[in-house]
């Protein structure tokens, strides 16, 4: 059975939202038209999204994908808080319908990909903008970080006072006439780690308390410099590598002229 909306149990959930609701004059029907119809297509959007997954889990330089699809009251509590901003967008009289909110919410369908260095993000970045259509990249990036490649790339850049690091884009793609729009995140395994704990902490307070923000900005200090030491890592590996082919290589050399000089004296 479909479930149904209900305005009181949602604002028993979300009461923050209500003075939104009557300040914005939203209408509830829309809302309720919104959550019933994306209930219909959320297992449409599951298989999108696993297919989307399993694309980019064939990549060598992928560690691991998750996917998600978004809750179904995080949308209604969304498309309430983003209708101030649609309305300056769009005139006074925007609303969010049943037949727009597919086109305005970008994140219905998410994708996270991980990976383990730093400059494996390129090797990802151009298998996404060779696969999809990509309407849109932002880089999400802490203040003082190095952002030459995103402005060599013409990707925005944002700078983020919480310190989270992460690629995000938006692609566009029709897997039946009509067009899905799905948010691709790409971030290193660092990266991971520090944004769920971020996430965790200020979703379980409406306000971080200064004593874990500091720590929190400390902790992500941490996590860009391992973030640089396992680039470091790995580039010293790739170096010493290779410097042990060449030193094979010129001992099996050496071994050889022997075995030749040798012959020579027989």
């Amino acid at each position: 059975m479909q479930k149904k909306f209900n305005i009181e149990d949602f604002l028993s959930r979300y009461s923050y939202v209500e003075e939104e609701i009557e300040k914005n004059y939203i209408d509830v029907q829309n809302l309720k038209e919104i959550y019933e119809d994306y209930i219909e297509y959320r297992d449409s959007y599951e298989n999108q999204a696993n297919f989307i997954s399993n694309i980019l889990r064939s990549q060598k330089m992928v560690h691991s994908v998750k996917s998600r699809i978004k809750d179904v009251d995080r949308l209604i509590e969304k498309i309430i808080r983003k209708t101030p901003e649609r309305r300056e967008k769009y005139g006074k009289d925007f609303q969010f319908t049943r037949d727009n909110y597919k086109n305005e919410i970008n994140d219905l369908i998410g994708i996270r990909v991980i990976h383990i260095f730093k400059d494996q993000w390129q090797d990802i970045h151009e298998f996404i903008i060779n696969t999809w259509k990509v309407i849109e990249i932002t880089a999400n990036v802490r203040e003082g970080d190095d952002t030459k490649v995103f402005n060599e790339l013409d990707i925005e850049v944002r700078r983020r006072v919480s310190g989270y690091r992460s690629v995000h884009y938006l692609v566009e793609f029709y897997p039946t006439n009509q067009k899905v729009i799905a948010e691709i995140q790409v971030r290193t395994i660092f990266e991971e780690g520090y944004g769920e704990i971020d996430h965790r902490l200020r979703y379980s307070h409406n306000e971080i308390p200064e004593i874990l923000k500091s720590n929190l900005l400390l902790f992500n200090r941490i996590v860009g410099s391992a973030d640089e030491m396992a680039s470091l890592i790995n580039n010293l590996s790739k170096e010493w590598g290779d410097k042990e082919n060449k030193y094979k290589e010129i001992i099996e050399e050496q071994r050889e002229e022997i075995s030749r000089l040798k012959e020579k004296n027989y």
